[in-house]
Formats: structure tokens, sequence, C-alpha cells
């Protein structure tokens, strides 16, 4: 294939994601799912799951092999972006004296999933062909527990943001829970992969480096993103040009670093001024994030997902297990924390369905154990799938909440404090 016929590919395929995902996103949002909801369906749509399943000669058009690496990196700038833009409107929406309380249900809803993940996993030893040949049955436990560990909190910030949700105690906690939760779950992942490698080094990498790029927000970005916001005689198209230099070099240092490319977009987004400068870049950055690029990486996650594999009445089974353990565990778990640090059972009960969504974050995970060959595709397709569940059922228990809180005449504006 010449470069001009690679492009022309390339270009194709682009038009048939996008107006698939969104006319995807039109009739789930007609049931009241968000729109990355629907984005994330339709990229398991377009692979072997439906489309090659009806017409394989249609996804092999569509979606050549040396396509996908193209599709990966594209998606990858949709994710940076995405994450870039949470970041900027966590440090606007940070609710005061919430850390013991986000401290605390992050860990919960980390260690009980973690634990049961692991559990389940090698239970299954023996009996589900879910365990890659050469790896060791206790590094893909470790894998499962922290994939089921993991808050999509991009996905996580979408829904609360399209909800109306930004202002509230529940959403603001769950943004700061999120936040924790991934960070931890990916230096977790990294010691997995250490593990696998037969290695320390990685996990040392992501330990120092995390330290490293903190100190170096903390000062160097921060100041040249608050100058270059403030000189009244910079352009804003110079603005635009030195905020995506400092977020592609934050994303390309963490991804360097093992803990991968969003979360320096994260705290590049969080190290970014509020001003009206800032305010127009970000506006100008997220059209075309949000709506070309973002659904780019959920397509090439669904071509890596075959849920033809279901056929397998053993790993039928254990999908439906995992799906049951995520969800006690990361809902379970975060409701049972925050009750207990004395938040309302109406505030705990949505922080806890916030957290329990995994979609994003869950996808990204699996690529990298999939490219680290930890995961075969049968357990890709098991953790996809609770990827799927998870955050699909996001949106109608929030909707759920509200109808009961109503009916009862439940306030939730009145949060109870908490140090």
């Amino acid at each position: 294939m010449s470069a001009s016929e690679f492009a022309s590919t390339f270009f194709l395929a682009v038009v048939a994601i996008l107006l698939f995902c969104r006319l995807v996103s039109w009739l789930l949002g007609k049931v009241g799912q968000p729109a990355v909801v629907g984005e994330m369906i339709a990229g398991v749509l377009l692979g072997p799951s439906l489309l090659g399943l009806l017409l394989p000669g249609v996804e092999g058009l569509l979606f050549p092999d040396a396509l996908r690496p193209v599709l990966n990196v594209a998606g990858q700038i949709g994710l940076v972006g995405l994450m870039f833009q949470a970041g900027h409107e966590f440090v606007a929406n940070r609710p005061p004296k919430a850390g013991r309380t986000a401290g605390f249900v992050s860990a919960a809803g980390i260690v009980t999933p973690l634990v049961l993940g692991i559990g389940i996993t090698l239970a299954a030893n023996g009996s589900v062909n879910i365990f890659k040949p050469g790896v060791s049955p206790t590094v893909a436990a470790l894998f499962v527990g922290v994939a089921l560990a993991i808050t999509a909190f991009p996905m996580l910030a979408r829904i609360i943001s399209e909800r109306g949700l930004s202002g509230t105690r529940f959403g603001s906690i769950a943004l700061a829970c999120g936040a924790i939760d991934d960070v931890v779950a990916w230096i977790l992942l990294a010691g997995v992969l250490a593990m696998a490698s037969g290695h320390t080094a990685p996990l040392l990498v992501a330990v120092i480096g995390v330290v490293v790029f903190g100190v170096l927000m903390a000062t160097v970005a921060r100041r040249l993103l608050a100058w270059t916001m403030g000189s009244p005689k910079l352009t804003a198209e110079v603005r635009l040009l030195v905020t995506v230099a400092v977020l592609f070099a934050g994303a390309a240092y963490t991804g360097e670093i093992g803990l991968y490319s969003v979360f320096g977009a994260f705290c590049v987004g969080m190290a970014m001024p509020r001003t009206p400068a800032s305010e127009k870049v970000v506006s100008t950055i997220g059209p075309v994030i949000r709506i070309v690029f973002v659904p780019l990486f959920f397509t090439y996650s669904g071509l890596n997902t075959k849920f033809g594999l279901f056929t397998d009445p053993a790993l039928l089974i254990f999908a439906a297990v995992c799906v049951t353990v995520a969800i006690l565990g990361k809902f379970g778990g975060c409701w049972a924390a925050a009750r207990a640090l004395g938040e309302p059972g109406p505030v705990a009960s949505r922080i806890a369905a916030l957290m329990n969504a995994r979609g994003l974050m869950q996808l990204i995970a699996l690529n990298v154990g999939l490219s680290a060959g930890i995961v075969n595709s049968e357990l890709f397709t098991v953790l996809v799938l609770v990827a799927l569940i998870t955050t699909t059922m996001t949106t109608p228990v929030l909707s759920w909440l509200d109808r009961v809180d109503a009916r009862r005449g439940t306030p939730l504006a009145e949060p109870v404090p908490v140090a």
C-alpha cells in the first residue's frame, strides 16, 4: 500500500468511525446515556464483535492491520486532550475539606476490588482459558485485580460535566477519588509490568518520575503557563501553541516513566491558570478533541475485542463473576467508606455510582497489558465487558437515585462537614 493509498484508507476509516459513533451516541442519548458511553459501545460494534462477524470484508477494508497503530496514536491525542480538560476543571471544582474523605474512599475503592479480583482469578486457574502461556498466574491475577480497581477518570469527568454535577459535593469528591484511584492503579500496574518482565526498574522509574514531574509542574510549567496566559504581547495562536507544547511534553514524560500519557495531561490541566485567555485556549482545544480524536481510541480498543469468545461456557461464567465482583468491590467499598466518614446516604450512593465507572481507563490498561504480552484475547474481552457494563450502568443508577430521593424528599444540598 502506497503512502497516498494509506492516507485515503485512514481518512475513510475516520469518516466511518465519526459518523457511526455519533449515530450510536444519538440513539443511546434517547435513553439517557451520555455521549461518551455511546462512543465506547460504537467502538466495540465496529470491531470483530459485530461488524467483523456480519461483514468481515467491510471490516478488513475499513480497518486493515497496518492502520491500527495509526488509530492508536490518534486516539492517544484524544485521551491527552480530554484529560487536560479534566485536570483544568478539577481545580475549579475541588471541594473544601474533602481531602480525608477522598483519600479514604479512594483507598477502599482500590483495595476491595483489587483483593477480590486477585482471588477470583487465582481460583479460575486451570478451569478457564484466561492465562497466556509463559505468564505466571500470579501476574495475571494481579493484572485483573488492578484492572478492576481502576476508575475511568476521564469517563467519570465527562459524565459529571454532561449531567451538570461539577458543582455538587458528590461530583467533586468523585473527581478527587477518581484521580487518586487512577494514579495509584497505574503505579500498581507498573509493578505488575515489572513482575512480568522480571525487573524492578520500571516501578522505581515510575515512583521517582512522579516526584520529579510534580516538582516540575508546580514550578516551571505553572509559571510558564501563567506568563503565557497573562502576557498582553502574545497572540491567541501563540498561547495555544505554548499550551499544546507543554501538554504534549508532559504527556510524553509520564508515558516514558510508565504512568501513561494521560496523567501528564491531567497535571498540565491542573497547572493551567484560570484566566479569560486560558479559558479561551481550553475551549478551543475541547471540541476537536472530543468530537474527532476520542472516538478513534474507542474503535482501536473495539478492534481487539471479540465477544464471540463467550461461546465457551467457562469463560462466560468467569465474565459474570468478574462483573459481579467489580460492582460489589468498587461500588460497595466506596459507599461503605463514604458512609463511615459521615457522608449522608444520597451523597455516598452517588460517589459509589460514579466511582464504579471503569470504561476509558480500564480500556487503556487492557491495551497496555495486551501489548506487554500479559493478556490473551479471552481475558481482554472479559475485562472489556466489565468496562462496558460498569460504565453503562452509571447514568441509569444516578437517575434512579434521583427519583428515589425525590420521592423521599431527601436533600442533597446539606453535606456533612468532613476534614
